[in-house]
């Protein structure tokens, strides 16, 4: 049977952290009864596919994401597999039935055009976004100002825009999820028993020219960036336990300490990402990432973290 996966590409997913953030969890994860996961900002659901099927004592999931489009990706799955899969297995062949690189520029267009006047109907919001996100530059998902998807067409010849096994093994996966769209503020609603949080908020941009907070016409400034902490600083206050990944702004220059200082009262590691998904070509390839938890397991920390550790100090 196909494993549960991602079914979009997505900046800044988690698939090759995976290793590292499941070492990190709380050393006692799988001897607690019936936990309640939630991830509020979902993105690609990486962690939220690999939980779900690590971690049998999850008897509850919520997910959250404010950018409707994906959400709406995310139910259409959960609830419409097989007309969904009719829908993009059309698509596909009449996109393959394009020969000419022009043309199939002038077919992209034509699909950009029609998901960005959002039609009504989920099946077809859903495919255009699967189309869009197979066949854009870089699978980037980048919108403007006016929520406009704006993402230029890639060069892909016969791209795999219906994956049929991995859109029912998804489809498995989430009937028992709950899906949410807005702000993250609102999963705190759902604590229920034991419960256990995965943030991965859009990055805070490591340069000015940085763009991988575009997810949606709402920046997730800085300002948003401590309202986080503060909803992390409810969780502490009620012994929710947290991880919490970003970017590492200090590992990149060795002065920018914003992270540091804001989550000075926490657990922080550093563990090493690759990013493919880039506009900019210079900025993709390896670099740190921080991890943010609000409990410690020292016996955890492997030679691995270890190693980062000491290279980020001589680094600095």
């Amino acid at each position: 049977m196909t494993k549960a996966k991602p079914f979009i590409k997505w900046v800044g997913g988690k698939t090759q952290l995976i290793e590292q953030l499941e070492a990190l969890l709380p050393a006692d994860f799988d001897k607690r009864e019936e936990i309640t996961y939630i991830e509020p900002f979902v993105g690609g659901g990486a962690m939220l596919f690999h939980m779900l099927q690590s971690h049998k004592n999850i008897k509850h999931a919520i997910i959250n994401d404010i950018n409707p489009d994906l959400t709406t990706c995310y139910v259409t799955v959960r609830d419409h597999p097989e007309e969904l899969i009719r829908s993009l297995t059309a698509i596909q062949e009449d996109y393959y039935r394009v020969e000419s690189e022009e043309a199939k520029k002038e077919y992209y267009m034509r699909i950009r055009d029609r998901f960005n006047n959002k039609p009504s109907d989920p099946i077809e919001n859903t495919t255009l976004f699967f189309f869009l996100n197979r066949t854009c530059f870089n699978g980037l998902y980048r919108v403007n100002k006016a929520g406009k998807f704006n993402v230029p067409c890639g060069r892909y010849n016969r791209p795999l825009i219906c994956d049929v096994n991995t859109i029912y093994a998804d489809s498995r996966l989430l009937q028992n999820v709950t899906i949410l769209t807005g702000d993250f503020e609102q999963t705190f609603e759902y604590i229920k028993g034991d419960t256990f949080f995965y943030f991965d908020p859009p990055y805070r941009p490591l340069s000015n020219t940085s763009s991988f907070n575009d997810y949606a016409k709402e920046s997730f400034n800085d300002d948003a960036q401590i309202r986080l902490k503060h909803f992390c600083d409810r969780l502490q206050s009620i012994n929710v336990p947290f991880m919490l990944s970003n970017s590492d702004c200090l590992g990149r220059d060795g002065s920018d300490r914003f992270f540091d200082d804001l989550f000075e009262d926490y657990d922080i590691n550093r563990v090493w990402a690759s990013r493919s998904v880039n506009a900019d070509g210079s900025k993709r390839g390896k670099l740190t990432e921080i991890l943010v938890r609000n409990y410690t397991d020292k016996q955890q920390k492997n030679i691995i973290y270890r190693q980062v550790e000491k290279q980020l100090s001589l680094r600095l």
